[in-house]
Formats: C-alpha cells, sequence, structure tokens
C-alpha cells in the first residue's frame, strides 16, 4: 500500500429511492482502512427523502452529495457522477451501487493489487458476495462473453464486469470515455468494461470483498418477471443488442440464440401477459438498428461543478 497511499480514490454511489441501504453501504464506506478518499452520493431525484436522512453524513468534504434533477438511470448516474469524480481530481474512480456494502479491507486490497501489477491495469473487480455469504449471481465477471469464472480463490484477467465495486484508473476514463448514458438501465456495465478491457489487463481481485445486497440472488428473466417491471426489458434487449453488436459475429451469433432463448421460455412459461411480453422483447431488438449513442468524453483538465451539497447540474 506504499506506493499509493498518497493517490487519490473518489467513490461513486448511485442511489435511487433506496434510503436505508444508500446509509448502509455509506457508514461502510465510512470505516475504510483506506482513508485518502472522497465518496460522491448521485442520487438520481429520490422522492423518499433520501437527502434528509443521510443529511447527517454530508460534509461536501469527503462525503459530497448530488442530486441529478431527474431520474437518470443506473447509466445515467454513473456517467454524471465519473465525470464529477475526474472533475474534482483523482487517481482512481470506485463504482458501485446503493446496495453494495463493503468490507473494512475492500479498498486496500485493490490499492494493494493495483501495486502488485505496477499500476498497469485498466480496471479491477471485487468478489461479489449475496446476503447468505454465496457468490452473487448477477455480477460473476466473465472472461469472455459467454465464460464466467469459476474459481473465486484466485487473481485472474476478466473481459466483463459488473459496476458493483469496480475500481478504474482515471486515466484510462479518460482515454476510453463515460459509460453510455442512453442505456438507461442494465447492459451499461458490460458495454463499458469491455471497452475497457479491449485496450487494457483488467482483473478479478479475489480478496477484495464485498456484499450486494440486492432482492434475490437470481438474474433477471422476463419470463418470470412481474407485470409492473416488464416495460424496462425493453432497455435489456436494445442494449444487449448493441453491446452484442460490437463484439462481431461471435456476439451477434450470441444474441440471437440468447433472444430465441428468451422466446422459448415465455412461450412455455406459466406466467401471464406472454404477448406483452414477447412483444418487449422484439420491441427492443428492433431498436438496436437506431440506438446509435456517441461516447462521451471527460479530463482532469475540466473545471469541477460548483457544489454545495446540492445540485442538479446535467
Amino acid at each position: 500500500m506504499m506506493k499509493n497511499k498518497l493517490k487519490q480514490v473518489v467513490t461513486v454511489v448511485v442511489t435511487f429511492n433506496r434510503k436505508e441501504l444508500l446509509k448502509e453501504c455509506l457508514m461502510a464506506l465510512k470505516n475504510q482502512e483506506y482513508q485518502n478518499v472522497k465518496v460522491l452520493i448521485i442520487d438520481n431525484a429520490s422522492t423518499d427523502g433520501t437527502k434528509e436522512y443521510i443529511n447527517d453524513l454530508i460534509d461536501n468534504k469527503t462525503f459530497i452529495y448530488f442530486n441529478t434533477g431527474e431520474n437518470l438511470g443506473g447509466a445515467g448516474g454513473f456517467n454524471y457522477g465519473i465525470k464529477q469524480a475526474l472533475k474534482i481530481g483523482c487517481d482512481y474512480v470506485w463504482v458501485m451501487d446503493d446496495d453494495c456494502i463493503v468490507q473494512k479491507d475492500s479498498l486496500s486490497k485493490l490499492i494493494e493489487f493495483s501495486d502488485s501489477v505496477d499500476d498497469n491495469f485498466g480496471y479491477l473487480s471485487s468478489y461479489v458476495k449475496w446476503k447468505d455469504g454465496s457468490v452473487c449471481n448477477m455480477n460473476i465477471q466473465r472472461t469472455s462473453i459467454k465464460s464466467e469464472i469459476k474459481d473465486f480463490s484466485k487473481n485472474q484477467k476478466i473481459k466483463l464486469a459488473s459496476f458493483v465495486s469496480l475500481f478504474i484508473k482515471s486515466s484510462v476514463i479518460e482515454d476510453v470515455g463515460l459509460p453510455i448514458k442512453e442505456f438507461f438501465i442494465w447492459g451499461d456495465d458490460w458495454e463499458y468494461t469491455s471497452r475497457i478491457s479491449r485496450k487494457y489487463n483488467c482483473y478479478f481481485v479475489s480478496n477484495s470483498i464485498v456484499t450486494h445486497k440486492s432482492n434475490s440472488n437470481m438474474g433477471v428473466d422476463i419470463s418470470k418477471d412481474s407485470s409492473d417491471r416488464l416495460d424496462r426489458y425493453f432497455y435489456a434487449y436494445r442494449n444487449e443488442g448493441y453491446f452484442y453488436n460490437k463484439e462481431g459475429i461471435k456476439g451477434k451469433f450470441y444474441f440471437f440464440l440468447k433472444k430465441n432463448l428468451h422466446v422459448f421460455r415465455i412461450l412455455f412459461s406459466k406466467s401471464k401477459n406472454k404477448k406483452k411480453k414477447l412483444g418487449i422483447l422484439f420491441k427492443g431488438a428492433r431498436a438496436v438498428k437506431s440506438f446509435k449513442p456517441e461516447i462521451e468524453y471527460v479530463s482532469h483538465n475540466e473545471k469541477p461543478s460548483s457544489n454545495k451539497g446540492d445540485t442538479n447540474e446535467k
């Protein structure tokens, strides 16, 4: 840790209407061993009294609060937060959702690993466990578009990771740009980590452990999901289609198979709203052709926005 003890880390936490989990997340961050850290709280215009609930932590020096002014989704929130982190100035950006609970040494283990590879990496990804201590299935890193890591006891190179405890070099962000805010939700983390891993070595760090307090330890599945959550699947199929198209012939073929597998699951499931589910799936897949978002870039040279603990700057 000696090499990096003066390196500045800015943590970006994106939240929306989960004030209790957010406070638990922030308290865990407050207790980190590694102390040269600023924490940016990116609030996607929560309506549950989030700011008032965490107001005792906001000091505008270590814990800095931003209100985006509207719900930008996870993708928009991370785009916004990483942009603010680079404007403030830092060596590394550590990103996570509001239901990620870190251990005291989660960050120091990432710092130690960065030393061991002489700071030669694009991003580092922690070992994400679920509430019961098992591997969190939705956050398993991949070594290719379809191959998940199997051995969680060793450090290893990876190609894809989630935004649950992702540690990124600021210089890499300046090089590859920001997450695509137009994704809104789902797939933004895979697109972004894939974009980075095409140019840099990226690693799973086995002894940096965090807990993801998601509602369940199952992946999302349109064939089983409730009717009030169906509309968001449009983004899943559009964004995944965009991502897999960027991966060449293998990616396109993989998405074709995956899409048809989901059609099969819907048709043969016992759930209601089959017609609506199929409609959303095909609508999202068709939208890939017209979805052409531009990658946004930012650097340390840009001045930080004025912040009094509550800003609506876009």
